[in-house]
């Protein structure tokens, strides 16, 4: 990636013995930064770090590209990790914007939470009731009742995640769409999902809230009992991802969809 050799550098880890591990041997081979003071941030874990990470970033105000190294389990937003060479990997980094949505979630109390999601947004429900939700988009009602576990909207980088598993689709890096996707859908039995163009506003609003609770859930952060969520893509807070070139997030979401 042009424009990050020389750049000040700062090191974060997970709590994990292996990424604490990597961090000490980093520490020892390169010089870091504190982040109050950082071009560019390697995180030391696994694709739960870096969530958090990010949403440490958007919440601070400062943001700075990331290059994540593998020191957890799955790692699908993650480089491999190696010791050899990184300031040359980090120089060569492929650089991919990701754009987090933007929740705003209203309770039945009358409480504002406002979060910001990388991954998705997804609407649960609290009890063995199904959910009732009425889904509208740029203020149009599009599905006045949809009798479900939950739905969720992702963004191309988290449509791997959560949205697959609820059988959504895949959405490649760019498409300029989020996925609205329905979990364990009762009625309408045949309403398998949408794609929306990401510049409309979704707005999912909980039908009978004290019979039947719903949380809303914005990558890490719950928020229960819900009476309405209004999601939409930020891209004033775009964040930067550095990838290997051999590894680059786009491709690899691309190839998901040939996975067996």
């Amino acid at each position: 990636m042009a424009g990050t050799a020389n750049k000040a550098m700062a090191l974060v880890a997970s709590p994990a013995e292996a990424a604490q591990a990597a961090e000490a041997m980093l520490r020892e081979r390169y010089d870091f930064v504190p982040l109050d003071r950082a071009e560019l941030v390697i995180a030391l874990g696994g694709d739960g770090f870096l969530l958090q990470t990010l949403h440490d970033m958007l919440e601070g105000g400062r943001i700075a590209p990331v290059f994540g190294m593998n020191r957890g389990t799955v790692g699908f937003l993650m480089n491999e990790w190696r010791i050899q060479h990184l300031e040359e990997r980090v120089a060569a980094a492929k650089a991919v914007s990701v754009a987090p949505l933007a929740m705003e979630a209203v309770t039945v109390e009358g409480q504002t939470v406002a979060d910001a999601a990388i991954n998705e947004v997804s609407l649960l429900r609290e009890t063995r009731q199904t959910a009732w939700i009425e889904i509208s988009v740029n203020g149009r009602v599009v599905l006045p009742e949809l009798v479900c576990d939950g739905v969720l909207v992702a963004t191309p980088a988290g449509s791997t995640a959560y949205n697959l598993s609820a059988q959504g689709p895949i959405l490649p890096l760019g498409s300029n769409l989020v996925a609205l996707t329905p979990i364990s859908p009762f009625r309408p039995r045949r309403w398998r999902g949408a794609l929306i163009p990401d510049e409309l506003n979704i707005l999912l609003r909980v039908l009978d809230p004290l019979k039947r609770p719903v949380s809303a859930v914005a990558d890490q952060l719950e928020v229960r009992d819900v009476a309405t969520v209004e999601v939409r893509v930020d891209r004033s807070r775009a964040l930067t991802l550095l990838f290997d070139p051999e590894h680059a997030l786009d491709e690899r979401i691309t190839m998901e969809q040939f996975a067996v």
